[in-house]
């Protein structure tokens, strides 16, 4: 049981056990099995504090990623402005916020391919990033979303605020009879905003825009339409996770369908989940994700937060990934 050494220099079992030797076997006993229960007990919290550590890199990741993208989009937007008076820094982008917008390469595809030019305001960086965008969303599901687009990330900070504020309702204040039909307003407002643009030629959408009017709030070309939008956007956000994102927007809309036939699928290895729900109950986009193998669903943002990376306590139960999930045991 125990190694050699350990008792190398006790009695043989020839020798009379005295109560003290007794005592003294018995104390050293007791002393290895401490020591191997304060060992283990060391490496558990090791483990676990290794785990948690890499699971707070990876939302720290995530998070770098957006604070990046917005910062940039809100640098670039106020450059443009400047640019208009004469006093744009050289060293950044005078784009506009139009050319930096993948959506307006979207609603101009039916100029496009029918008269070789573009919608009004609507640049040809706009198609290149509604190219990379589609790649992107062809392999990954839609990463624009969860990780990219600033209107999407000013919404779930908002969101964490509201989390305080209205605790465990944060998320859950719309019956489900009505969120699960008001999903699909988005793909009502999709097929307007395509017809409206083709038949117009004009970037209906911008009076509506509360992504333009985040960036532009302060110039007068913004739609007065878009700025109330845009606050009712921001405050329902403290109540409801990415209101604007699972019930209004269009490109969200759009890029959701990729979530169908995707190359790398978020899937939940059934054999070893516990049943815990942390992946459903982390998932911006409300989707029970303990109920499915393959989440293919229409809503997913590719946020990760309901991976093993993230918030499930299991390592390789919930992962980004091809094929099948293989069982461990």
């Amino acid at each position: 049981m125990f190694q050699q050494s350990t008792f190398s220099h006790l009695p043989s079992k020839s020798t009379t056990l005295t109560p003290a030797l007794v005592h003294t076997l018995h104390a050293l006993t007791v002393r290895v099995f401490f020591e191997r229960a304060v060992q283990s007990l060391v490496q558990v919290n090791t483990n676990r504090e290794q785990k948690m550590a890499k699971k707070v890199e990876a939302r720290r990741i995530r998070l770098g990623v957006q604070v990046l993208f917005f910062v940039l989009i809100w640098i670039i937007s106020v450059n443009h402005s400047l640019t208009e008076v004469g006093r744009a820094l050289p060293i950044l982008s005078s784009a506009s916020l139009h050319a930096l917008c993948p959506f307006g390469g979207l609603v101009s595809m039916y100029q496009y391919f029918t008269s070789g030019t573009f919608v009004k305001n609507i640049h040809e960086s706009s198609f290149i990033l509604m190219w990379i965008v589609f790649a992107l969303t062809v392999l990954l599901g839609p990463v624009f979303c969860g990780w990219v687009c600033p209107l999407g990330s000013i919404q779930e900070w908002l969101g964490k605020l509201g989390k305080r504020m209205v605790k465990n309702k944060f998320n859950r204040l719309i019956p489900y009879r009505f969120d699960r039909v008001l999903r699909y307003l988005r793909y009502v407002i999709l097929g307007w905003v395509l017809y409206a643009t083709a038949v117009t030629a004009k970037l209906v959408f911008a009076d509506f825009d509360p992504y333009f009017a985040l960036f532009h709030f302060w110039a007068g070309e913004v739609a007065i339409t878009s700025l109330i939008i845009l606050g009712a956007v921001l405050v329902t956000s403290l109540f409801v996770e990415r209101s604007f994102c699972k019930y209004v927007c269009p490109y969200g809309a759009l890029l959701g369908l990729f979530n169908l036939f995707r190359v790398f699928k978020v899937r939940r290895n059934t054999e070893i989940c516990i049943d815990c729900g942390a992946c459903d109950k982390n998932c911006p986009m409300n989707i029970p994700v303990s109920t499915r193998k393959v989440v293919r669903d229409h809503q997913c943002i590719t946020c990760m937060k309901c991976t093993s990376e993230e918030f499930c306590p299991v390592d390789n139960t919930v992962e980004l990934m091809t094929g099948r999930m293989e069982v461990t045991k």
